[in-house]
């Protein structure tokens, strides 16, 4: 299979609005807050870094990932791939990439991420990658996984 390259930029007045156009399939909305929810907390927070993730110079997805808390956890808190562009190994090559994007930023080599129960197919990406589950869950009921670089 052709290698996939991706690009993350960060959201501006260029690209917001085509950012916030991005939607999940119907039967994915409970497992993830909207592009505007997630914008609207980064806002808030000045720890979450969103950006918008290009294939060429088409926009079909977007992340958020930050460091926080006592031990400075580092989280890939979101990842959404436009569901016009789902199935095409977008979400999978933007996962390999964060990794490495997010470990160079915090100069960490633990990554957590956190999913709900029923988003098996997030589950099955995320463990093929080589996140573990933690067998604990966060405030908002949902799983934590571990990456360890």
């Amino acid at each position: 299979m052709e290698s996939i390259e991706l690009i993350f930029r960060d959201i501006d007045a260029r690209n917001e609005a085509a950012v916030r156009k991005i939607t999940v399939k119907n039967e994915q909305e409970s497992f993830i807050e909207t592009v505007a929810e997630c914008l609207e907390e980064a806002a808030l927070y000045s720890e979450w870094h969103p950006g918008a993730i290009y294939h060429v110079d088409e926009i079909i997805g977007f992340a958020m990932y930050g460091s926080f808390g006592i031990n400075k956890d580092t989280w890939i808190d979101r990842i959404i791939i436009d569901e016009k562009f789902q199935g095409m190994g977008f979400g999978k090559q933007a996962i390999k990439q964060l990794i490495e994007i997010v470990s160079k930023a915090y100069g960490v080599n633990r990554i957590y991420l956190s999913i709900v129960d029923e988003n098996v197919v997030a589950r099955r990406l995320y463990e093929g990658l080589g996140f573990e589950d933690m067998d604990e869950k966060d405030s908002n009921g949902e799983l934590l996984f571990r990456y360890t670089i």
